[in-house]
């Protein structure tokens, strides 16, 4: 055996087993999980709770501004609308251009959230549009959190927001 010959176990040994130097071209590990797909939430109107959520499940929170992927951005949105009458409305505004085709090239509506402007049950009227929506969307709904309204991000997200956390937690899907 050389000199330079790697020693140990032959199963602990990295790199080439003839006693050259192995490379330090190392690319990345191919067993590795991809990272998770960024997504940017993007409020439908102005306090839709886009920042709360980001904050609490992670993110982009994207304000009211369609993130442009071709500039790296987040090719993915979560659409945040509140569960009150104008709420909707502006969600289904939103929507509308994505049936249209008018969104930024390359950006892909995942889901609409939906977050509760009040405690307690909605009104048959609301709980219509929200069917409405969920049949052009998929929908998620977030409960009135109380510990949110007072400023504490730090208390656990409720039970109901786990598909949404999965979500910014997944791998991106590549379409071949």
């Amino acid at each position: 055996m050389s000199s330079n010959a790697l020693t140990g176990p032959e199963i602990w040994t990295r790199g080439p087993l003839d006693g050259s130097t192995p490379s330090q071209d190392v690319g990345p590990d191919p067993r590795a999980a991809p990272p998770a797909r960024q997504l940017a939430w993007v409020g439908a109107h102005g306090g839709a709770g886009t920042s709360t959520l980001a904050a609490v499940l992670g993110g982009v929170d994207g304000g009211r501004t369609w993130p442009r992927p071709e500039q790296g951005e987040p090719d993915g949105v979560l659409l945040v609308g509140r569960t009150h009458a104008a709420g909707l409305q502006a969600v289904s505004r939103a929507l509308d251009v994505f049936r249209r085709g008018d969104q930024p090239p390359g950006l892909e509506l995942v889901a609409v959230v939906l977050v509760a402007d009040a405690p307690g049950r909605l009104p048959r009227s609301l709980h219509q549009r929200i069917k409405v929506i969920g049949s052009a969307a998929d929908v998620h709904r977030v409960p009135w959190t109380p510990a949110w309204r007072t400023g504490d991000l730090n208390a656990p997200a409720p039970k109901e927001t786990a598909a949404l956390a999965a979500l910014l937690a997944a791998p991106p899907v590549r379409m071949s």
